[in-house]
């Protein structure tokens, strides 16, 4: 997600520290293998995404149709994951945009609701691609007949540097998938018909071939952007031999993609923002209402990383050297802190998503009002808020300097929020 950090990230400083029993190159080795596992459980999981979606194309049904979100809701559960990885290796923060970002102009790519392609800071707010084969970008007469991989992520994405113009990754299609959630903090997801897809008779939304093809193009992309970042981490692959070239810069990643997704991303943009503003739309998995598991999985992944685990998506469990064994080494207390800190914090996001299950979307916990709703997503950004100080605190143990974790204005300045 590109949007509304509030700090910026600086320079990273790194002081001398003595050799530890428990090996950094190690450690930072295990990190860049549980990388290349979780980018390539997400791969295989865009993969089953795209058959799903071939045959929903192939043969529109409601079954098919069904079928298809339960794949991309499926393929959410490694990616979220992985997010921990964003913030202290460039390689993936400048890549995510193209797979993560959000929240989107949904108009830039299909219909919508009457009135709800408005943004007066985006005049391709409501273009609608798809009913649009012809148009003018930037001066330019731009031939989009044919829609494909290239015409997305070379053409729409992040049109004219407008970052709600998101054209491609999960979001768009999870848009494709289910449309608009026009139920506002109500319960319900987006309810787009399979008779979308449709070709010839029967098609509703009208242009159901480009509709057909916009998915298409839009799920091929998604695969060929997560089989580049398979490579970046497997062996000579850039993020590995960024964090392994010099451990304890690699320590150093590690520990400001954790204090990062934690604090700025995680507890203040996903979710304490959208408290602030009571807006179903500053949900993140908006369309679909899987916002709930995408937190809980985020969260997974920061504890993830200061464990060495990860659970595949085949049921093999990865372990290794991690954090936790050099922070254990120097300051068992902080350890030992950080470690139930992290399970809290787990905790309170699973308490989220039992909520959900149980009934109570996202939306409804958003509504001005509900207390019980507020509290549960309270009690997670405060959870993830105090964790963020432990990890700071791992890093002075490790003898590290220079960790800056992106902040967020409904954390940092509230008021600047509604000016």
């Amino acid at each position: 997600m590109k949007r509304r950090l509030a700090s910026v990230l600086l320079s990273t400083a790194l002081v001398a520290t003595p050799a530890l029993a428990a090996d950094p190159a190690a450690v930072v080795s295990h990190y860049a293998d549980m990388a290349q596992a979780e980018y390539t459980d997400s791969l295989q999981a865009a993969r089953d995404l795209r058959a799903a979606v071939d045959r929903l194309i192939a043969e529109p049904s409601e079954e098919t149709l069904a079928a298809a979100r339960q794949a991309w809701l499926a393929a959410r559960v490694p990616y979220q994951q992985t997010e921990v990885f964003r913030f202290g290796n460039p390689v993936v923060d400048d890549w995510e945009g193209r797979v993560n970002a959000w929240p989107l102009d949904e108009g830039l790519i299909d219909y919508v609701a009457d009135g709800s392609a408005q943004n007066e800071e985006n005049d391709l707010a409501g273009l609608n691609v798809i009913a649009t084969p012809r148009f003018t970008l930037s001066g330019t007469d731009i031939d989009a007949t044919r829609i494909t991989p290239e015409l997305i992520s070379e053409t729409l994405h992040e049109a004219d540097g407008v970052e709600a113009n998101v054209a491609s990754g999960y979001h768009a299609i999870e848009f494709l998938l289910w449309g608009q959630d026009l139920n506002g903090t109500g319960p319900g997801a987006g309810q787009r018909p399979h008779t979308d897809f449709v070709q010839g008779e029967g098609c509703t939304g009208g242009n159901c071939d480009r509709r057909a093809a916009y998915l298409k193009a839009a799920t091929d992309l998604l695969v060929s952007d997560l089989e580049e970042m398979v490579a970046a981490w497997s062996e000579g692959g850039e993020g590995r031999e960024a964090v392994t070239a010099d451990p304890q810069a690699g320590l150093l990643a590690m520990l400001t993609g954790m204090g990062s997704l934690s604090y700025g991303e995680q507890a203040g943009e996903r979710m304490k923002l959208g408290l602030m503003l009571n807006d179903p739309e500053e949900e993140h998995d908006c369309f679909s209402d899987n916002t709930p598991n995408s937190h809980y999985y985020d969260g997974l992944g920061i504890r993830n990383v200061y464990l060495g685990t990860y659970a595949r998506t085949d049921g093999t469990k990865l372990t290794g050297p991690s954090l936790a064994d050099l922070v254990a080494e120097k300051d068992p207390e902080v350890d030992r802190q950080l470690r139930a800190e992290l399970d809290a914090s787990v905790s309170k996001l699973m308490e989220i998503k039992t909520a959900a299950e149980g009934g109570m979307a996202y939306d409804q916990m958003l509504q001005a009002g509900n207390a019980e709703g507020e509290a549960l997503i309270m009690g997670a950004v405060d959870a993830l808020v105090t964790q963020t100080a432990s990890i700071e605190r791992a890093v002075g143990v490790l003898g590290l300097s220079g960790l800056a974790v992106a902040g967020s204005d409904s954390l940092d300045n509230p008021t600047a929020v509604f000016q």
